[in-house]
């Protein structure tokens, strides 16, 4: 360890050179100084017998930049591009960031970083998002689960406020539009599954572990599916969710049965068609007339909710109030596509055309024709799933490296790399989503327990025609079934 240390210091190599003793202060400054340049000490322990957490603490204090060792600027609310320096100085006006919520018995407890200024027990601030005044009321130090009360905090402190409404990754401030620290970047869940409480008496106690975890994580996810009424929670992976499932059991007391995950595929056109679309109503009374004519087609974007739509009607064709209300229609369906009722992507409406009728047509009757001529020539698109790719990467012992490749290549996955370093294969690779489901157990059993991966989300690609099948069938018979 020394002599990886004495890389930064030549003191310090004198004295290994020489044979002498390297003071203890010496050590500590080279490693803070070894830290601040990009070298990152390991330390050993488990919070469960609190073993080694002490050391773990110290060394942070010892060896972790402090604000003074970097720069931290926060936004003008005003103006996106200005930036705006804080200094940890405890005159300055005050600027706090919530980073964690946790439900208490005695109401919301919201962990906060004091960043500038000073905060006082009963004086009231601004959240940022909202530009509500919210009273601090109770100032906390936390000691573990123990509490202290206090009656300021300044710059640099990390404290606790009870009974304040916020999220996490909000900015407090003294005055509306004063700043707002960077906020927490939240990727879109990859994973989708369907929990019910097993007796319908635990059903209160469910929505409210959901609801508190959902506050907690803003990466946790929870909807209600509007044709199944199923409660589909959604997160980062298996092993996320699973925690929660876990602690909605040890916390709640709710036995929950979970479904299949299902994986949030996307549906996207492959070709132009031309639509031209008459939608007419006539049941006594005021009938509906709407006329579009224009073409749908594919775009290449990387993003989940791409959808383009261009207005090119000329001569008064279809007045100028009716095409916001095409565009909604349009835009409506797009949650849930023909093929097989995933959410539609890459997609672009160009309005050429149509024609109108001067008593039976409105705003309804064209957002109803946007929806009936999305749902009839989508299909036409030669319409294919796109499926979440995933970035793996996956270190095993070299021993292992070819068990594992031949594993990756059989769930579909393609190769980008294979490092060794230092008697471990380091494998990175893109592979499906859909593929990766009970990985963590697969891995451990090829390498006797020493393989470790992760994964986070890449892209969405076209999924293979006989896969495509399986999953249109696999979503028709879940379907039926749901019915019956």
């Amino acid at each position: 360890m020394l002599e990886a240390l004495s890389m930064y210091s030549d003191e310090m190599m004198e004295l290994l050179l020489s044979e002498e003793e390297v003071p203890k202060e010496l050590i500590y400054k080279v490693t803070r100084d070894a830290v601040l340049g990009g070298a990152t000490p390991v330390y050993m322990g488990t919070a469960f017998k609190n073993k080694g957490v002490q050391p773990l603490l110290d060394a942070v204090i010892r060896y972790l930049p402090s604000p003074l060792d970097r720069e931290i600027r926060g936004r003008d609310p005003k103006d996106e591009e200005k930036r705006i320096e804080l200094l940890p100085d405890a005159s300055r006006p005050f600027v706090g960031m919530a980073f964690k919520i946790v439900d208490d018995p005695f109401g919301q407890l919201t962990f906060m970083r004091v960043y500038q200024g000073t905060i006082k027990k009963g004086e009231g601030y601004v959240n940022q998002r909202t530009g509500r005044t919210e009273r601090f009321s109770r100032i906390v130090r936390m000691h573990s689960n123990k509490r202290e009360e206090i009656d300021e905090a300044s710059a640099g402190d990390i404290i606790a406020v009870m009974g304040i409404d916020s999220a996490s990754g909000d900015t407090y401030a003294e005055s509306r539009d004063f700043c707002t620290l960077e906020s927490m970047f939240v990727a879109d869940p990859v994973i989708k599954i369907a929990v019910s409480p097993a007796t319908r008496s635990d059903g209160d106690k469910l929505a409210k572990a959901l609801q508190r975890f959902r506050k907690e994580d803003p990466t946790f996810r929870v909807e209600t599916d509007e044709e199944t009424n199923e409660i589909l929670i959604s997160g980062m992976g298996e092993l996320h969710l699973e925690v929660y499932i876990e602690r909605i059991r040890r916390e709640y007391g709710v036995e929950i049965e979970v479904g299949a995950p299902k994986v949030s595929y996307r549906e996207s056109p492959t070709k132009m068609v031309e639509f031209d679309y008459k939608h007419k109503k006539q049941s006594g009374g005021s009938g509906q007339f709407a006329h579009i004519k224009g073409k749908l087609s594919p775009i290449e974007s990387n993003s989940e909710d791409s959808f383009e739509f261009e207005d090119h009607v000329v001569g008064g064709r279809i007045p100028k109030q009716y095409i916001p209300a095409i565009e909604k229609g349009f835009r409506d369906i797009l949650n849930k596509g023909p093929v097989a009722e995933y959410p539609v992507v890459g997609t672009r409406i160009d309005l050429d055309d149509g024609s109108f009728h001067e008593v039976d047509s409105s705003e309804k009757a064209f957002y109803t024709a946007a929806q009936g001529c999305f749902r009839e020539y989508f299909k036409k698109a030669d319409p294919k799933l796109l499926e979440p790719i995933m970035n793996v990467e996956i270190e095993v012992p070299e021993d292992f490296q070819g068990t594992v490749v031949g594993d990756v290549i059989r769930r579909r996955g393609i190769m980008q790399s294979n490092d060794i370093v230092e008697g471990n294969s380091i494998i990175k690779a893109e592979v499906p989503l859909a593929e990766t489901f009970g990985y963590a157990t697969d891995l451990r059993s090829m390498t006797q327990g020493q393989g470790t991966f992760s994964m986070e989300l890449a892209t969405y690609r076209q999924t293979p025609s006989n896969i495509q099948a399986d999953i249109i069938e696999a979503k028709r018979k879940a379907d039926l079934v749901g019915t019956k």
